[in-house]
């Protein structure tokens, strides 16, 4: 495995999950994502470094910048929260970059993508409850967060993470406190909720791809004086 792009080129590294959304328990993961750029050079040889590497910590896990910028422009909810995550634990002078340009990738799409992860995880919970009678009551919370973080966006143009205000709602839901009927009732306020952020964002129909592209081409030029 090539840790030494990991450990000697990653420009963006974040705590991730419940430790960033504020609602870890004391036994909670320490789950941390970055963002590592590959030299420049290495991208003309016939092969390529990695786009994205396991480790080499636990609960560890990079993408190459260019991986990167491709499913962030995608709105891929998880991507995301790592260019919003208020938990920085290593920020190189490309990697503020990255994060100045962060507001590039957001577009009406994430209306799709977060409705999208929201509604799969209503059903896997959906389905166990049917074929076994059993809840996982930490994937209904994260369901009901990222149907609240998914209009927030849409509203403000920032990509909620923190959540710790809204803790004492969410923990009881984990600790299957809720009745199921209830958290289903408050899925489906919210995907309507959903609906009409997506009804009236200001967010641009499509990414900012021509500053996506100007921020990697730095990048990667950065990565030639190296």
């Amino acid at each position: 495995m090539r840790t030494d792009l990991v450990e000697e080129h990653t420009i963006l590294s974040v705590v991730v999950g419940s430790r960033a959304y504020g609602l870890d328990t004391p036994d909670s993961d320490h789950d941390r994502r970055g963002v590592y750029a590959a030299p420049t050079r290495e991208l003309w040889r016939l092969d390529k470094p990695p786009t994205h590497l396991d480790g080499p910590a636990e609960e560890q896990f990079s993408w190459e910048i260019e991986r990167f910028c491709t499913l962030a422009v995608q709105a891929n909810p998880t991507v995301l929260e790592v260019l919003w995550s208020p938990l920085v634990e290593r920020l190189t002078p490309d990697g503020e970059q990255l994060l100045a340009a962060r507001r590039a990738f957001l577009s009406r799409r994430v209306a799709a993508t977060y409705g999208n992860y929201a509604r799969d995880q209503l059903d896997r919970v959906a389905a166990r409850r049917a074929r076994t009678g059993e809840t996982n009551h930490k994937q209904a919370m994260h369901m009901i967060r990222l149907l609240i973080a998914g209009a927030h966006v849409l509203r403000t143009g920032e990509v909620l993470v923190d959540v710790r205000g809204l803790r004492d709602r969410l923990m009881p839901i984990r600790h299957g406190e809720l009745p199921w009927a209830a958290v289903a009732a408050w899925a489906a306020r919210l995907l309507a909720d959903l609906a009409e952020a997506a009804a009236g964002t200001r967010l641009p129909e499509h990414p900012d791809r021509e500053r996506v592209d100007r921020l990697l081409g730095e990048i990667r030029e950065h990565g030639l004086r190296r």
